[in-house]
């Protein structure tokens, strides 16, 4: 039987009952004024009670639920038929609104099977955003049928880098793939029975070599291949009226696909950008404001002095200094700082962590982490220039994603040691369940590991 402070991300407050209810039993299910997201699980001898607010309330209180069932819940098919469950009451709500974590699936494509599971690996942990970063330098992964270069050139590029250097040594490997956008709108569907909002971004005016490489008057006529190499691309947009209408047709094809009130435009890296390119992103931004919806964009958009609409909402991801400007400029906020829930990053010193790139980030660092005040939520960031494969992507995701759905879900006060424990005795078992390769926390496994791979530590 499993007790019920082995839930993660740990509830509001739990209260005992005497008695066990033995598994399957009835589910009752009641509306109830609480905080929006939130839910009352109740579990008695006889049945089992759902007091939710909304969908999401009670989708959540199942996922609870499937918890206290036991790994075999979370199989495909279960292999026991019963369970014995604690009785007691679970009251519970979401600390913040905005609960992401973004997906980049430019730099390596995930498959429409693999993004479906990624969801229902959120869904589990109980958060609510997933931001699919669809275009960069290296693919473009959105099907536009006004610009069907775009996927037919774009979408793929005739070799990547081996692991992160500075010198000329590629893998000789062709990548690419893109979804269409039936593709997506079942993404959509899918996710949203899950309480799921997919935030898709379109990364303007840097990030996009492989847009400028399939129609190359949207660099100013040159001709450039889909980049092969990592890191931070000179090559931006020609902020022209033509690329304005372009890209005009372009987020309003992403509009006709995504009913997410929020829809990414990206905004940042883009070295050597002059003013006419920070009006070009505003006058994205403005674009889709027009249409009924509020933009998302990195926080660089704020070092460009245009006026952002009100209900624009930022990504500050640079440091957490950025949140204050972010708020001043009346916008709303989700932290995501590169020093706190970026988990590409390195998850421990030493040679044993693959392609190890960034800060060292660890299990304990991210669950320690807390969100500035004043912010709409947080985001952890799956940057994929060295997650090559779906394994790759378990292996820097987990556990540590565990880690930063406890802290946007759950109270601040947080015990790291008591987390840790509740992680590895009940949590594990759940994602050996689902067939997620985590890192262990004792360190990767043998074939984890990614041997004479060069990195880029900080």
């Amino acid at each position: 039987m499993i007790p019920l402070t082995a839930l993660l991300p740990r509830p509001v407050s739990i209260t005992p009952a005497p008695g066990t209810c033995r598994w399957p039993a009835p589910v009752e299910v009641r509306a109830a004024d609480l905080p929006a997201e939130g839910y009352r699980l109740t579990i008695r001898p006889d049945g089992v009670l759902i007091e939710a607010p909304d969908a999401a309330g009670e989708f959540y209180a199942r996922q609870t639920l499937r918890q206290l069932i036991g790994p075999d819940a979370f199989r495909a098919v279960p292999l026991r038929g019963t369970a014995e469950l604690a009785c007691g009451t679970v009251l519970d709500h979401p600390r913040f609104a905005w609960r992401g974590c973004l997906l980049d699936v430019a730099r390596h494509f995930r498959t429409k099977a693999e993004v479906l599971r990624f969801a229902d690996l959120l869904a589990a942990h109980k958060l609510n955003v997933l931001h699919l970063h669809l275009t960069d330098d290296q693919g473009w992964r959105v099907e536009i049928p006004a610009f069907p270069r775009l996927t037919e050139v774009g979408s793929w590029r005739r070799e990547s880098m081996v692991g992160r250097h500075d010198g000329p040594e590629r893998d000789g490997r062709p990548h690419g793939g893109f979804y269409t956008g039936d593709d997506l709108r079942e993404i959509v569907a899918y996710a949203a029975a899950r309480a799921i909002t997919v935030v898709p971004e379109i990364d303007v005016p840097g990030h996009s070599r492989a847009a400028i490489a399939a129609y190359p008057e949207l660099g100013g006529g040159r001709e450039l291949d889909v980049w092969t190499s990592w890191g931070v691309s000179t090559d931006l947009l020609d902020p022209s009226e033509s690329t304005v209408e372009f890209f005009r047709t372009v987020f309003d094809e992403v509009l006709d696909i995504f009913p997410s009130e929020v829809i990414g435009v990206g905004g940042d890296e883009a070295p050597g950008a002059t003013p006419e390119h920070g009006k070009f992103t505003a006058r994205m931004i403005e674009h889709l404001h027009a249409r009924g919806r509020r933009a998302h964009a990195w926080d660089e958009v704020l070092d460009t002095g245009t006026a952002l609409p009100a209900g624009t909402v930022i990504g500050a991801w640079r440091d957490e200094t950025q949140v204050a400007r972010a708020i001043e400029a009346g916008c709303q906020v989700v932290a995501c700082p590169e020093q706190a829930v970026y988990l590409d990053h390195r998850q421990a010193d030493g040679d044993d962590e693959p392609v190890p790139v960034g800060f060292v980030r660890t299990l304990a660092d991210v669950h320690r982490w807390e969100p500035p005040p004043g912010v709409l939520g947080a985001q952890a960031q799956v940057w994929t220039e060295h997650l090559d494969s779906v394994r790759r992507v378990d292996y820097a995701t987990f556990p540590r994603l565990c880690a930063f759905a406890e802290v946007v879900w759950s109270p601040p006060d947080r015990d790291h040691a008591e987390f840790h424990t509740r992680l590895a005795e009940h949590h594990l078992p759940r994602l050996d369940a689902l067939g997620v390769e985590y890192r262990p926390l004792d360190g990767p496994r043998p074939w984890q590991r990614r041997p004479g791979v060069p990195g880029r530590p900080r």
